[in-house]
């Protein structure tokens, strides 16, 4: 599901979660998981009833709370959000909360099938996760959901003229429709900051004093709103690989990120023009010869019977830069190939034909989107002066293109960190430290952990980083600045 937005190739709102989408369960065992858990308990403070999740097999352990739909009728309709819990190991201190992001990403399911990596964290403390509201069985959740068939789309094309602003915006409108219409209250309350006071409910749920947070991809934007809302209740809080939802200026952000996807790109064309097996001669000039070509028409991908414009390839060119020397062989080849007439060479490996996105219902409810074409083209003009091997591709312009027109309003717009927060802890590979680390750095005293290589998060796959990671929620200790992992 880091970004469902970033997906493949693809990156723009969001980062997909940072364990990959089969870690859903399977058919029978979401089957066995919605069967009856416990009674829901209240969202103030009422003890929890954990018992083990049922046709559960592991220690994890399942209950309901029932939290308020809309945040601000706290007496007006319920719904439920299904806990899992894997118990300390040793004697518990507290516990840590955990989300993987998507948005949507299914905390229970990728808990069961996941949870090894919390060995070390468990000897002292709790691990709690929950599947976010609005998304259910689709994603493999078992919190109260939306009726909603998510469908992927390609990435919409910036509109050239008003009539082309005009069309995408109903387009758009008519996406959010197809899955606002069975529930309209439901579809506007599924934020980020909706998350966040979920997770608020969670925490008096669990007695806790304080929330110990860890967020991976976009579930760091729930831990920037839940800073914003509850400063006082943070103890810990760890971001991994994230997006930075708190630059009031989201086009300066914007500007950032395209700064990051260059310096990912040069990296690529470096290497290639040091590598002997790279079949480019100068890549940089190679790279955008293709662009230039792909500007006057879409360049044929036969293997796929697609075509693809100079925007498709610089997402998917992006998507292999960023994932480090294991496939920069393959893109020489496919630039290379390109220039020949057939770009079969950018096609994803799952097979679709163009860069695309989900329906994104959090995502529009979580960031501004252009007023009018002048302003998508002033943004657009800009980024590929930042950034002119890669423009737009990656950065929540080519994302927030999909919000325009959205039946319902952005209700929880970035905004920066307040004063008095504990330090926070960062973390990410190539181009997420940076964004992460354009986060945390409002907070006095914060850190960000970097690893200079491909990948998305590093919690789970790092093992230095998840040693300091485990000793600053369990501690409060961060590890010294500019550590590098």
């Amino acid at each position: 599901m880091i970004t469902r937005w970033m997906s493949g190739a693809t990156v723009a709102l969001t980062i997909a979660t940072a364990l990959p989408a089969s870690t859903a369960l399977p058919a029978a065992a979401s089957a066995v998981l919605s069967e009856t858990l416990p009674t829901a308990a209240s969202a103030r403070g009422a003890a929890l009833e954990w018992r083990p999740c049922p046709g559960e097999k592991s220690e994890l352990e399942c209950a309901d709370l029932a939290v308020p739909l809309d945040w601000d009728k706290p007496d007006g309709r319920k719904i439920t959000l299904r806990l899992g819990r894997l118990p300390a190991t040793g004697t518990a201190e507290g516990s840590v909360l955990i989300a993987y992001g998507g948005p949507g990403g299914p905390g229970i399911a990728t808990t069961q099938a996941h949870a090894e990596i919390w060995a070390n964290l468990r000897t002292r403390m709790n691990v709690v996760t929950w599947d976010t509201r609005g998304y259910g069985e689709q994603f493999g959740g078992r919190s109260d959901g939306l009726p909603c068939v998510w469908t992927r789309v390609p990435y919409p094309e910036f509109p050239a003229d008003d009539a082309d602003f005009g069309r995408l915006s109903d387009t758009n409108r008519g996406y959010a429709q197809a899955c606002r219409h069975g529930d309209p209250e439901f579809f506007a309350h599924m934020s980020s900051a909706d998350h966040a006071r979920d997770m608020e409910a969670i925490r008096q749920a669990l007695g806790e004093e304080g929330l110990n947070f860890y967020g991976a991809s976009y579930a760091g934007l729930y831990a920037q709103a839940y800073a914003r809302l509850f400063p006082a209740r943070v103890r810990t809080m760890v971001l991994d690989g994230t997006v930075n939802h708190s630059e009031a200026d989201w086009l300066k952000e914007v500007g950032e990120s395209a700064r990051d996807n260059q310096a990912a790109m040069r990296r690529f064309f470096d290497w290639c023009d040091d590598e002997d097996t790279c079949p480019l001669g100068d890549a940089a000039r190679d790279w955008r010869r293709l662009l230039a070509k792909a500007e006057r028409a879409p360049i044929a991908a036969r293997r796929v019977e697609a075509s693809y414009d100079a925007q498709d390839l610089r997402s998917f060119a992006l998507g292999l830069a960023r994932a480090g020397e294991e496939q920069w062989p393959a893109l020489g080849r496919a630039v290379q190939d390109a220039l020949r007439g057939d770009a079969s060479g950018f096609a994803p490996p799952r097979g679709a034909r163009y860069p695309d996105l989900t329906t994104p219902v959090t995502e529009c409810l979580d960031w501004p989107r252009f007023r009018d074409r002048a302003e998508t083209a002033a943004a657009l003009t800009r980024l590929r002066r930042i950034a002119p091997d890669t423009g737009a591709a990656f950065t929540l312009a080519a994302g927030a293109l999909a919000c325009v027109g959205w039946p319902v309003e952005t209700t929880n717009p970035p905004k920066p960190l307040p004063s008095g927060l504990p330090p926070l802890l960062g973390a990410g590979a190539w181009v997420e430290s940076a964004m992460t680390a354009r986060v945390v750095r409002q907070v006095p005293g914060s850190v960000t952990i970097r690893h200079e290589g491909p990948g998305h998060t590093l919690y789970p796959f790092n093992p230095c980083a998840r040693d300091h990671i485990d000793r600053y929620l369990t501690d409060r200790r961060t590890p010294p600045r500019n550590t590098v992992c």
